[in-house]
């Protein structure tokens, strides 16, 4: 699907506030809101758009300790599903290089973190893995 300045500009404001009305995008867009509302219904239908989300505060909900994971598993060994799962693991991305997957995870301190640590070198089948905690977030963007 290609993407117009409509379609752009609708989608840089919901990345800024997802939650204004139909009405006030057509104001700040310059377009009429039964436009917004049909490009947004497309750009939905057509998975441009996925879903609507907040952005939380770190330190407010409990989870401003925030731990990046490089793993290298096994060979022939997949994660199973009690990592994708875990409600600290926050993100998992396939990666290049001397290690497999990176993982950002979201602790409430470094006492949880340690739990975690603990329990997943128990029940993972993991080789190696190059643990980073995070001092400062100095950029965090939802897209």
């Amino acid at each position: 699907m290609v993407l117009d300045k409509k379609d752009l500009a609708i989608i840089d404001i919901l990345k800024t506030d997802a939650r204004l009305s139909i009405r006030d995008i057509a104001k700040k867009t310059s377009i009429r809101p039964s436009t917004v509302h049909q490009r947004i219904t497309k750009l939905k239908k057509d998975g441009v758009i996925e879903k609507f989300t907040v952005k939380l505060n770190n330190s407010a909900v409990g989870e401003n300790f925030i731990v990046l994971m490089l793993i290298k598993t096994k060979p022939s060994t997949l994660l199973d599903g009690k990592i994708i799962h875990n409600k600290h693991v926050k993100e998992i991305f396939g990666v290049t290089g001397e290690y497999d997957l990176l993982l950002k995870l979201k602790f409430k301190d470094v006492e949880e973190f340690n739990d975690f640590v603990i329990k997943f070198r128990k029940e993972q089948q993991v080789e190696t893995t190059l643990t980073m905690v995070a001092t400062a977030n100095i950029k965090e963007e939802l897209n």
